[in-house]
């Protein structure tokens, strides 16, 4: 099988995603074709020099609908010949897709692809698609569904997960993300968007809030206790499924979840070959990919199996790994992650996360390849894995190794 590698990484700043973010005027299309723009000029990709484009998105209606990706390539500057695919594994749509890029480079079909993802969650809601496991009942009802803030909160009250915990962990996500971008740490990778005049909308991740502090967060009340605790409830749902647990505790609110924004990235991904034919040099091999089903209920744990299946496929343990991106998409996630594998905070999501800079569900996976990427540069790591939960049970992850 050929090797495939990393060659470039970029990633749009993350708009907030409401009607008066600064990325809200901007379409998914257009924000995709610009991020197709900006591979193909830092790396000289002119005509077929790509198999494909690969593209996740969570929302796949209205304007991010009728196959995205293709619709990007038509308003990048790409060759037309190049196609575009639209995938959908929910929040871990632009780690499948960069995966995707690279089993099939390793398997030889085509030299080289861009892989991404985007999502514009100002202009098209999150659930307006009318997802199958959640409106209808059959369906809802044979898998214990509930929403995803319940299934943090299942998380944190199976594993002993506290307020307190949760809210910590939360004040250094913000904090590491002020610092990040303080440091400049992410300036090989964001790339400012402008609008359809050239002109400057938005060149840093606008959701953070650095001045978040313990008392701050204590004063926000728990954000799904009503919908868990009002009859019909989905506690009840859940206490269903577990009925080892004497009632959940809710522990999550707006403070310690992960932001609701705007975004995109995109990955260069090819073989040794594309790159010596086109004076580049690599950056990382994708050394293993992963992914897999969970229980549905519970929903958010899939980073743990996800991680136990992509070591015991590559041969490796936890301690072979020198650095951790984990998304943020509740604090229990994460902090669920450490405690399984006895990993510590100092080399996991060094430069903050979702929970500090937003979580653009189809962007997020390629988003924290790219994040973990700069980060073993600029530290001098040489393993490193990028892990995601995922809607209705599911988990993914990429182990990367620097050239």
């Amino acid at each position: 099988m050929n090797d495939a590698y990393i060659y470039d990484a970029i990633r749009s700043p993350r708009g907030k995603g409401k009607t008066d973010g600064s990325l809200h005027e901007v379409t998914s299309v257009r924000l995709s074709a610009q991020m197709l723009n900006t591979l193909k000029a830092r790396n000289s990709l002119d005509g077929h020099a790509v198999e494909d484009v690969i593209w996740g998105n969570a929302t796949q209606v209205g304007e991010q609908g009728g196959c995205l990706a293709r619709s990007a390539v038509l308003a990048s500057d790409l060759d037309e010949r190049i196609p575009g695919l639209s995938i959908n594994r929910f929040c871990a749509s632009g780690m499948e897709a960069v995966n995707l890029a690279a089993n099939q480079v390793r398997g030889g079909a085509g030299e080289a692809y861009i892989a991404g993802g985007v999502e514009c969650m100002s202009r098209v809601p999150m659930g307006s698609d009318g997802a199958a496991i959640a409106v209808d009942p059959s369906l809802a009802m044979e898998s214990y569904f509930v929403p995803q803030g319940i299934s943090a909160d299942i998380i944190a009250t199976e594993y002993g997960i506290t307020r307190d915990d949760a809210d910590a962990f939360a004040v250094e996500s913000q904090r590491r993300a002020k610092t990040a971008w303080d440091e400049g740490r992410f300036a090989r990778s964001v790339v400012e968007v402008r609008d359809r005049n050239g002109l400057p909308i938005l060149d840093h991740d606008e959701f953070m809030r650095p001045g978040t502090d313990m008392q701050s967060l204590g004063a926000l009340k728990p954000s799904f206790q009503q919908m868990g605790e009002v009859m019909p409830g989905f506690d009840a749902v859940a206490l269903m499924k577990y009925p080892h647990l004497e009632r959940i505790t809710h522990i999550h609110h707006a403070g310690n979840s992960s932001g609701i924004v705007d975004g995109a990235a995109a990955v260069l991904v090819g073989s040794k070959a594309f790159g010596e034919a086109h004076g580049l040099a690599p950056r990382a091999r994708i050394r293993a990919t992963a992914k897999i089903g969970t229980d549905p209920t519970i929903m958010l744990t899939g980073p743990v199996p996800a991680t136990e299946k992509i070591l015991a496929d590559s041969g490796m343990e936890i301690a072979d790994i020198d650095l951790f991106e984990v998304n943020e998409a509740f604090s229990s996630v994460v902090l669920r992650f450490m405690q399984a594998f006895d990993v510590d905070h100092g080399v996991l999501n060094v430069n903050g996360g979702a929970i500090a800079m937003g979580h653009p569900l189809g962007a997020s996976g390629a988003i924290i390849i790219g994040t973990l990427l700069d980060e073993m540069e600029r530290a001098d790591k040489d393993v490193g894995l990028a892990t995601l939960c995922v809607a209705s049970g599911m988990g993914a992850a990429t182990i990367i190794e620097r050239v």
